[in-house]
């Protein structure tokens, strides 16, 4: 199924594969980045968290490295094989509910679909506490 709106919210993506893509990110002191995670309700001393980790050229361009490889990639990559937690924040502006809900149908194992009213695309920065307890849940059901 082709989901305009996904692409839409998916437009970052395509800049994420330039070459200066980690330059731009981290350009004035992480100013786009800032301002997306604040837009998205991170709390601040989460985004200085990740910054103190992120905020450097070597690792933003390793952050990046996954979308340029997914990009790269364009043939089906065949059914998930292992349990599966998708938890997804209904006031995500990146991942729309179409998407969101279609997951499964690249799941050949057990899934369950939460969602967490109100959170956007960073549920772990914005529900920390409610993340942790579904994590936790999911690998008592799922133990390797």
């Amino acid at each position: 199924m082709i989901d305009g709106d996904q692409a839409q919210r998916s437009r970052h993506h395509k800049a994420f594969l330039e070459p200066d893509a980690a330059d731009i990110v981290l350009a004035d002191d992480a100013k786009w980045l800032r301002e997306r995670l604040t837009a998205n309700g991170v709390p601040a001393a989460a985004i200085e968290a990740h910054l103190a980790v992120l905020g450097n050229k070597d690792a933003m361009e390793a952050v990046l490295a996954w979308y340029r490889a997914r990009g790269a990639i364009r043939g089906p990559l065949g059914p998930i094989r292992v349990p599966t937690l998708f938890i997804w924040g209904d006031a995500d502006d990146t991942v729309g509910r179409v998407a969101a809900e279609g997951t499964v149908d690249f799941i050949a194992a057990p899934y369950r679909f939460e969602v967490l009213p109100g959170v956007g695309h960073f549920a772990a920065d914005q529900a920390p506490d409610r993340v942790c307890e579904l994590l936790l849940e999911h690998v008592a059901e799922h133990p390797a």
